[in-house]
């Protein structure tokens, strides 16, 4: 059975809503040189209203001359995680943007490496079907929904829990698998990601996790909420944070062999 969409009609402020968070999505590219001509790129479309976002950004982003680039969307689902995918939704979805759909099932055994955990073996798994989709495809990009928000977070738990200053940045080339990963939505904060999907009336996919709770992203979550109490900018400042590093006011380890001269 085909899905028919049908765009409900918006009014002013939605309208407006959706020219600034398109102008944002379009500054990323840009400013991060996430695009060029002639790129095919593929989404991870998890079936979440990030990467349905991802989506119809880059599915409307794409209708316009410059740069010229193609899209594919992939599901990945997987046996062990208990995901109720409505494929023909994604698939339809994906179609009313001219974005080619493509489905891959997968599993992991958790117990075969200890010293990572679950949400690591997930994700590293749907990751590796991710690159062999694009690689069958003769992509030369994977575009991966994470907003500000998920970028900050991850910064914080670098920090926090691997004593190093990173993230996921919004471009990154991964030359042991010649492919490239880009995050267009790097500019977008999840609450407008959020008032999207209520403008569009994304249909969320059905998931239960049993390693969720061992997540440490939560806790980050709730933590840069803490910092916005005080600061309700902070996110700006540690946006800008990322490059702005004034190196000269760090601390700088010497080797033994300088200190002893």
């Amino acid at each position: 059975m085909k899905i028919a969409f049908k765009m409900t009609e918006l009014n002013k402020e939605e309208e407006k809503f959706i020219v600034s968070l398109r102008r944002k999505f379009n500054k990323a590219i840009y400013q991060y040189g996430l695009i060029s001509d002639g790129d095919v790129i593929l989404v991870g479309l998890s079936g979440g209203k990030d990467s349905l976002a991802l989506v119809e950004l880059l599915g409307e982003r794409k209708k316009i001359f410059k740069p010229s680039f193609s899209v594919v969307a992939a599901h990945i689902t997987l046996d062990n995680i208990p995901y109720t995918s409505d494929l023909a939704y994604l698939k339809a979805f994906c179609e009313q943007y001219d974005v080619p759909f493509v489905h891959r099932n997968s599993s992991f055994d958790a117990s075969t490496d200890t010293r990572k955990s679950p949400c690591f073996l997930c994700s590293w798994t749907r990751r590796k079907q991710l690159f062999d989709i694009a690689k069958e495809l003769g992509c030369n990009k994977i575009a991966l929904g994470h907003h500000q928000d998920d970028i900050l977070e991850t910064l914080l738990m670098n920090m926090s829990f691997q004593g190093a200053f990173s993230t996921m940045p919004p471009i990154l080339k991964m030359n042991k698998f010649d492919m490239t990963i880009i995050r267009p939505m790097c500019l977008l904060r999840e609450n407008e990601l959020i008032q999207l999907e209520k403008i569009r009336n994304y249909q969320k996919q059905v998931k239960n996790c049993p390693y969720e709770k061992d997540s440490f992203r939560k806790n980050m979550k709730q933590l840069i909420q803490q910092i916005e109490k005080m600061n309700p900018e902070a996110h700006f400042s540690m946006w800008k944070a990322m490059t702005n590093i004034q190196a000269d006011y760090l601390p700088k380890e010497i080797k033994e062999n300088e200190y002893r001269k």
